[in-house]
């Protein structure tokens, strides 16, 4: 603590999860598997998209970019848990560490929640108007949507990290949580922290709430326009082109909506860790899942690809 006085750098570290080393190896090895299916299930969904001439359509162009940010959000967060949970809480991460942790964290997690209102728009138009389809979902239109999803990923990430890291710290930062999540460094501050509270709220309003609600919007035509087909096959297969989609969104949007839109005084550590293992370490896992599993497109793709590496693999 002098040297943190002198020097003027502030430095946090994570709470562990158990002081019993047998558990924390417990917890490491299942983070890990999780962190290992996340990156091997996104990085095949991804190749399978980009191999496949059949899929390079916008509906698994936008799944391919879904899939990169799953990458990249649970690199931010996987190897810097995994770390600390080796050392057993007693790792230290400096402000600024963290302040780049928070900083990917809003962008990758704000583009990934306005990429899947971008992807039900995407449906919309394809159920909703099948005609105009390729005149409104140009590859010039898909380029662009994706690219501001990640701006605006980056214009809700970037003000409020600064506001965070000029936040004066003071005393024990132990960080009850397992990454830099914003609640929970905020609630390590030595001062006033409302216009910090009020401006995470006004972002996860922009990144979460309204995204969310254009998602419903865009469902309730899908579901009138599906209800309008007479055929019960025709039904079914119109409505298996977004059961993934949907299955993704309530995953994700029911887990953030947890954290980051209820009010400072009802948030708790606990369930914040515990919701955070959700969308950080399973949702990711099970996004390239539900996308396979449930869709015969992708799985036949995805069969060309390994029988092609294994045919490459003999020779």
């Amino acid at each position: 603590m002098e040297e943190e006085n002198q020097t003027g750098v502030v430095y946090f570290h994570f709470r562990p999860f158990s002081t019993n080393s047998t558990v924390a190896s417990l917890v490491f090895v299942g983070f890990l598997l999780l962190y290992l299916g996340s990156l091997i299930g996104n990085l095949t969904i991804g190749l399978t998209v980009w191999q496949d001439p059949s899929l390079h359509t916008p509906m698994y162009f936008f799944l391919f970019v879904l899939a990169t940010l799953e990458l990249g959000y649970s690199t931010n967060i996987a190897p810097l848990t995994l770390a600390s949970i080796l050392s057993m809480g007693k790792m230290l991460i400096s402000l600024p560490s963290c302040g780049a942790q928070m900083f990917f964290f809003i962008l990758l997690g704000g583009s990934d929640c306005v990429l899947l209102a971008i992807m039900a728009y995407d449906r919309y138009v394809a159920i909703c108007h099948p005609l105009h389809y390729s005149l409104i979902m140009s590859w010039q239109m898909c380029g662009q949507m994706a690219l501001g999803s990640l701006g605006l990923g980056f214009l809700l990430s970037l003000p409020l990290t600064i506001l965070i890291c000029h936040l004066p710290f003071c005393g024990h930062n132990e960080i009850y949580h397992f990454f830099c999540d914003m609640p929970a460094v905020m609630r390590l501050a030595c001062t006033d922290t409302h216009i910090h509270q009020a401006a995470l709220f006004a972002i996860s309003v922009a990144a979460v709430a309204i995204p969310f609600l254009l998602i419903t919007l865009s469902y309730v035509f899908i579901v009138d326009a599906i209800l309008r087909i007479r055929s019960a096959e025709g039904r079914r297969k119109t409505f298996s082109t977004c059961s993934s989609h949907l299955t993704v969104v309530l995953l994700q949007y029911g887990c953030g909506s947890l954290i980051y839109l209820c009010p400072s005084s009802s948030y708790s550590p606990e369930r914040g860790r515990v919701v955070s293992v959700v969308y950080t370490f399973i949702t990711p896992v099970l996004n390239p899942l539900i996308y396979s599993m449930r869709n015969r497109e992708l799985k036949d793709a995805l069969r060309k690809v390994v029988i092609r590496f294994l045919l490459l693999e003999k020779q």
